[in-house]
């Protein structure tokens, strides 16, 4: 039903068979056709503007992405989504903001994505800063031990994903936590696994957290795009800020750093517009063919449940439900399953052995990863995964 819109799916990678089976959608999303035409828009308008580029794109195109995001997320001020190259860029800058001559305790799980597993490392070398994380499993008792920890002492911020990177579990209650989070600590929500793939409502937490997500992975506008939306009451002076902060003082520019009341509090510096494009187009695509977020993951849960019927068919010994790291598979996970195949020599085996198969997937260490997406066919079984070579 949606595959017409994904040209690019059909065609086998050199050396691969025709009839491949993208899997690794959860790494990378296909782009829908329309991203071609909005490429070559860039460029027509880059190369006609020039430097008067700025102004079509801070006063047009990045309102309409800021509007477009709100009401994917029911953000109500779509103002202060703030937009970078990348996750990591903002969540530094954000960390930036904090006093650093005060010891800065934060809390996170054992289970976040590598940019901020890697920063938090790096922090911890410094003798001001203490970093507590919560085992992610038991997934039953995350809530309650993540919750208890986060009233029990001074946190100056907490960060944890609303979807596991290396499972696709769902943080359980993670939305209500946050709701109810000490007005002293900073909160940011990792959603880059949830963003247009499992319908998100943060009407209630956006003047509470910050949440970070971007245009890579499910809404399929590829790399570049990225955004935060910042709690309106924020009044954070983050320490690495950029010039286009002060977008609207560049003629007159002050001798001091302020700070405006909007998105532009957390603005970097020049990026590639290309991906704003793309992902309007995607948007606006969407949009006249009546394609939301909610019929999206209702197609991937049917997606899942024909794959788990295949799998439970075959007698596969890393595939199968004993493999299977999940903790709620119809309510609490994301767009991709995750095997544990025991040893890192088993999940590379099994991923070329999947790919001599045209299955194309990815693998974290042990972990195999199989993902799912719109354009994979409705009738698709799955059966590939498990046919012998």
């Amino acid at each position: 039903m949606y595959k017409k819109f994904y040209r690019a799916f059909s065609q086998a990678p050199s050396g691969s068979p025709s009839a491949m089976l993208h899997m690794a959608c959860h790494s990378h999303h296909y782009w829908p056709d329309i991203t071609l035409e909005a490429v070559q828009q860039y460029w027509h308008d880059a190369a006609l503007l020039a430097d008067d580029k700025w102004g079509p794109i801070f006063h047009e195109k990045i309102p309409a992405w800021q509007n477009a995001v709100a009401r994917t997320l029911q953000i109500p001020d779509a103002g202060q989504i703030a937009i970078a190259p990348n996750t990591h860029e903002l969540v530094y800058r954000l960390i930036s903001a904090l006093d650093p001559a005060k010891p800065l305790r934060i809390l996170t799980t054992d289970s976040e994505f590598y940019s901020f597993a890697r920063q938090l490392q790096r922090l911890e070398e410094l003798p001001h800063v203490e970093v507590t994380r919560i085992p992610k499993t038991p997934y039953a008792t995350l809530a309650e031990r993540f919750e208890r920890e986060l009233h029990t002492r001074n946190y100056q911020l907490a960060y944890a994903s609303l979807v596991f990177f290396d499972s696709g579990v769902v943080f359980p209650e993670l939305l209500r936590i946050t709701e109810q989070k000490p007005e002293e600590t900073e909160f940011v929500i990792d959603g880059y696994h949830g963003f247009f793939a499992r319908p998100i409502d943060l009407s209630k937490v956006a003047d509470k957290a910050f949440f970070t997500a971007g245009s890579y992975k499910y809404l399929g506008a590829g790399e570049g795009l990225c955004f935060m939306s910042i709690p309106s009451r924020c009044r954070l002076r983050p320490l690495n800020t950029g010039w286009f902060a002060e977008m609207a003082e560049l003629e007159n520019r002050p001798g001091s750093v302020n700070y405006g009341d909007n998105w532009l509090r957390f603005a970097g510096a020049t990026m590639d517009y290309s991906c704003l494009y793309k992902g309007l187009a995607i948007f606006d695509l969407f949009r006249r063919e009546g394609i939301t977020v909610d019929k999206i993951h209702r197609y991937v849960l049917n997606a899942q449940s024909r794959f788990l019927n295949t799998m439970d068919k075959n007698s596969h010994p890393l595939l199968n439900r004993e493999r299977l790291i999940h903790h709620d598979l119809k309510e609490g996970h994301g767009h991709f399953f995750t095997f544990d195949c025991g040893t890192t020599e088993n999940s590379e085996k099994l991923q070329k052995e999947l790919k001599a198969r045209a299955v194309l997937c990815d693998r974290r260490q042990h972990l195999l990863r199989l993902g799912f997406a719109i354009y994979h066919d409705e009738n698709e079984t799955y059966q590939q995964v498990f046919d012998s070579p």
